[in-house]
């Protein structure tokens, strides 16, 4: 049968679509290289356990994601909205109305990420599409000789219904289209003309059936030699593929014994080591899960024990692993938070026990050991404070001393007070308790405390020592570790192990402790290498704590995988910085400082509490003296043992030393009024004590000597001078006693040196009082209302001369002695004394009586009555002082009296005109000075005085 042109169309591909075109398989090869390969998604379920698998689906995860929208549930874009065919006419206003005119205005940038499409991109296309359009051109001019038959063809709209891909003629609609029965009336009964109607379209039919005949017999003719050639080719082909099915059996069959021989062996081994591999890896992650599921019961057993150092390891380790092995799974997924809870408890549990390990330590009884307490405790404790960055702990070991230095105060009076029946403590407050002691009770308790306060700063000492150490050992052990770090130094050193997290390689982690503890144990000691073998993967080593065994056994049952590190091994991230590990050191001494301080603040209150109803100011000065001693001992003894010097309780010394001396003068000074105004200027016996005390001032020793035995002192008598540098001085016993006083102003000196100063001012002021009294008394003739003397005589005054040339004998004594207890800057202090040695009224002048007016004239018996009365006088006034005075002392008193009676006896001579003329007038005078020369050479010790007596004669000009 013949066809026409609307036989159907090329058959497609197997691969092909539905939209009735043929498409041929591209190579993937030789695809555009210029189109963007597809980007993955970005993980959106990261708590999915990595794996190989994960490279399987770079899209959401079905069973994370189901019910979360994403790009791939979107069903509407843009150019399906605006190209909506529903609508009747496009809305040009779609962006201006809402964004504003100037949107469509502006000039959209060409995008980087679509390629520049030009004609090259279809240039290969078009090569491989050549030569099948030749194809299919020569096959169209060959169809298109059909045009020539003289059949009609079916050129109605049957035509194009048989073209159509959706023909079927089980289709109602399709089967009337091609059968047009529609004009037959289904209802009514067959009349003629359906009948004839009916014939027609048989015919018709029978018609379009003959074209087709025609047709398919016309393309079999002009395809015949191609008919032929293939039967001819068909017996060939048989045998060819006959050949061919043979061949392909027998190399089946090879490929079967190969399989069965040299394949299904090794390859079942491999399949085997990749299984085992696998099941190593799930073991391993088995083993490890199991060991993070017991963290928690063993951080609850270490925390029972108070190892907090270990529990906080435990933590950090098990947190590490958490996100590097077992992140995503879902039994894990509250762990986390719940190891973040339980370290934050462990902050409150380390600060809580730290407070109530400094109460325990501060508080206990002194009659104890001064060791640390518990050092292994306190080491442990520091060292998880600062491995949490808590650094604040010194603030409560410094509240805890300032309450601890309280109660031994407290502790110390009570005790006291209960030796001490004359005291009710019940019914008396505790600041009068110390008022109502005496001073011998009242200081045995401030030496208590003293003593009480340096055991505490002893203990504070060796605590503070404790910490800073392991302060300084944790910064060490980081520097060291930065350095090599930055050298690129060995990571394990002898006693350390490396936590390193090898599951990923086959190897657990508590065998790579193990390896590593091999190793570093291989180059150690033999001791060390046994102990760590017995301890692999023990609790925290760097806090030098020992653990209980119950505690080690649970953690190498219960924690093998999870060993704890030391202080080497804590990563730069967890510790504090070197500047804050510094800074903590730098606190540590200063609280040191601080309990030095805090003590003598406390020791002050004591102090001022005893003061406050001026009883300090009423002591002795002995009693004071061994409160100064003691407190100044008390001093030394904390600045030896802290390094630093307080002032507070010096502070308070010194103000109560300014009263002391302030009523330790008065005192002194008064005794000595009091001396003064009852002294009857009497040569006094100088007792053996007192001339013991001047003989140590000449040996160098200015201080007072210590009592003797009563025995002794009465076994010698008191001698009528005092022999002071072997020369003998008369004094009164107002003088002897000053000589007491000023050595006990210079023992306070000794005994007190803050109070030099103000002693020398107030020893200055004493002295000056003495020679000033001491003058108003004899030169003033005071002796004679106060005492009821009769008259001030020559012995009188010799005596009083001689006591100020005792006191002027040791100025210059008493001032080196204070000048090597002040500082240069203070030497201006010292002109007091060269002002005292100026203004004494007895040093260099000696008072006489003035000479009567003698001689109106000169008439017998010779000598004459005036003169021998003179001469009479000047032998009682030598009679009197010249035991008193040395002899070159009397010599120069009596050459000013002579003098004095030759500027008297010159000036007579002048008035009644005698001169030296050899008369009569002369004759007698010459008498008269004969018997004076005479009578002033046989007193004793002025027999070789000069008397010059040719000077009263008036020269001749």
């Amino acid at each position: 049968m013949s066809s026409n042109q609307g036989s159907s169309p090329i058959p497609q591909s197997s691969g092909g679509t539905s939209d009735g075109l043929f498409r041929k398989p591209r190579d993937p090869s030789t695809a555009p290289r210029h189109y963007r390969t597809p980007r993955s998604l970005p993980d959106v379920c990261p708590k999915e356990p990595p794996g190989e698998g994960r490279a399987l689906c770079e899209g959401p995860s079905v069973v994370v994601d189901q019910h979360r929208w994403t790009v791939y549930n979107s069903k509407v874009n843009l150019p399906a909205a605006l190209n909506d065919p529903r609508l009747a006419k496009r809305e040009s206003d779609f962006f201006t109305k809402t964004w504003g005119l100037d949107f469509t205005e502006t000039d959209v940038m060409p995008s980087f990420y679509l390629p520049n499409i030009s004609r090259e991109h279809f240039s290969s296309y078009l090569q491989e599409m050549a030569q099948r359009e030749k194809i299919h051109e020569r096959c169209k001019n060959i169809c298109l000789n059909k045009d020539d038959l003289s059949v009609p063809t079916i050129t109605n709209n049957h035509g194009t219904i048989f073209m159509k891909p959706e023909f079927v003629l089980n289709d109602p609609a399709t089967f009337n289209a091609v059968l047009p029965w529609s004009h037959f009336s289904v209802a009514g009964g067959k009349n003629s003309r359906d009948v004839a109607s009916s014939r027609l379209l048989q015919e018709k039919l029978s018609h379009y059936l003959d074209v087709v005949e025609v047709s398919i017999a016309r393309q079999i003719s002009l395809r015949s030699e191609a008919f032929f050639h293939a039967m001819s080719s068909q017996h060939e082909l048989q045998d060819r593929l006959r050949e061919t099915a043979d061949a392909v059996a027998k190399l089946r069959a090879r490929t079967a014994a190969i399989d069965r021989v040299m394949c299904r062996g090794p390859l079942r081994v491999l399949r085997d080591a990749l299984t085992r591999n696998n099941c190593i890896k799930l073991h391993n992650k088995l083993k490890l899960m199991s060991a993070v599921h017991q963290t928690q019961p063993t951080v609850q057993l270490l925390l029972s024990t108070s190892e907090f150092v270990g529990a906080l390891e435990l933590i950090a380790t098990t947190k590490e692993v958490l996100q590097q092995e077992l992140q995503g799974i879902h039994s894990f997924r509250h762990l986390g938070s719940q190891l973040c809870e339980m370290e934050r408890l462990i902050d409150k549990m380390m600060v809580a026990d730290f407070s109530t390990y400094t109460q325990s330590d501060l508080n206990r009884a002194f009659e104890e050991d001064s060791q640390v307490l518990e050092k292994d405790r306190l080491q442990s404790l520091v060292f998880g404070l600062l491995r949490q960055r808590k650094l604040d702990f010194l603030d409560i070991y410094s509240e805890e001393m300032i309450r601890a230095a309280k109660n031994i105060v407290r502790q110390c009076v009570v005790k006291s007070v209960l030796q001490i029946s004359e005291i009710d403590a019940d019914t008396v407050k505790f600041h009068e308790q110390m008022r109502l002691m005496t001073f011998p009770q009242w200081f045995d308790l401030l030496l208590d405390i003293f003593e009480h306060f340096i055991l505490f700063l002893k203990r504070i000492k060796a605590t503070l020592s404790v910490i800073r150490n392991m302060v300084l050992e944790v910064l060490d052990s980081s520097q060291r570790s930065r350095l090599e770090a930055e050298s690129g130094g060995p990571a394990l050193h002898s006693g350390e192990a490396e936590l390193a997290y090898l599951t990923h390689e086959g190897l657990f982690i508590s065998d790579a402790l193990n390896e590593a503890e091999q190793r570093s144990n291989a180059a150690a000691h033999a001791q060390l290498r046994a102990q760590t073998h017995t301890e692999t993967c023990g609790s925290d080593s760097a806090s030098a704590t020992t653990e209980s065994s119950s505690s080690r056994e649970h953690n190498s049952n219960t924690t093998s995988s999870l060993p704890i590190g030391g202080a080497a091994v804590i990563s730069e991230d967890v510790m504090p910085s070197d500047l804050e590990l510094s800074r903590v050191a730098n606190n540590v001494q200063e609280l040191l400082y601080t309990a030095s301080d805090i003590s003598h603040d406390r020791c002050v209150k004591v102090l001022m509490t005893r003061a406050k109803d001026g009883s300090l100011e009423r002591l002795s000065s002995s009693e004071f003296v061994c409160l100064s001693q003691a407190v100044e001992s008390f001093v030394r003894d904390t600045e030896e043992l802290c390094g630093r010097r307080s002032m507070s309780l010096r502070g308070a010394l010194q103000s109560q030393a300014n009263r002391f001396v302030q009523r330790f003068h008065e005192e002194r000074k008064t005794k000595l009024s009091l001396l003064l105004d009852n002294e009857r200027w009497k040569q006094a016996e100088v007792p053996a004590e007192f001339q013991d005390l001047v003989d140590s001032i000449a040996d160098g020793r200015i201080t007072l000597p210590e009592r003797k035995p009563t025995g002794r002192c009465e076994d010698r008598k008191p001698s009528e001078f005092l022999c002071v540098d072997g020369q003998k001085y008369a004094v009164v016993g107002t003088v002897l006693l000053l000589i007491r006083m000023f050595l006990e102003y210079c023992q306070c000196v000794n005994d007190i040196p803050s109070i030099t100063t103000d002693i020398l001012t107030r020893l200055a002021d004493l002295l000056k009082h003495f020679n000033s009294r001491s003058c108003q008394l004899v030169l003033g003739a005071g002796a004679l209302q106060v005492v009821g003397l009769k008259t001030i005589t020559t012995r009188n005054l010799a005596l009083a001369s001689r006591c100020l040339q005792l006191v002027v004998h040791y100025i210059p004594v008493i001032r080196a002695h204070f000048e090597t207890r002040l500082q240069p800057r203070q030497y201006s202090i010292l002109r007091h004394f060269d002002h005292i040695t100026k203004v004494n009224l007895f040093t260099s002048t000696h008072h006489t009586r003035s000479l009567p007016n003698l001689w109106p004239s000169w008439t017998a018996p010779m000598p004459s009555a005036c003169l021998r009365n003179v001469c009479k006088q000047m032998a009682k006034m030598h009679e009197a002082i010249h035991e008193l005075l040395p002899e070159e002392q009397t010599q120069m008193l009596f050459l000013r009296i002579n003098a004095s009676f030759k500027l008297h006896l010159k000036r007579q001579l002048a008035r009644l005109g005698v001169g030296n003329d050899g008369g009569p007038q002369y004759g007698l005078v010459m008498v008269d000075v004969a018997f004076y020369s005479e009578n002033v050479q046989a007193l004793r010790s002025l027999e070789h005085l000069d008397l010059n007596m040719p000077e009263i004669w008036e020269q001749k000009r």
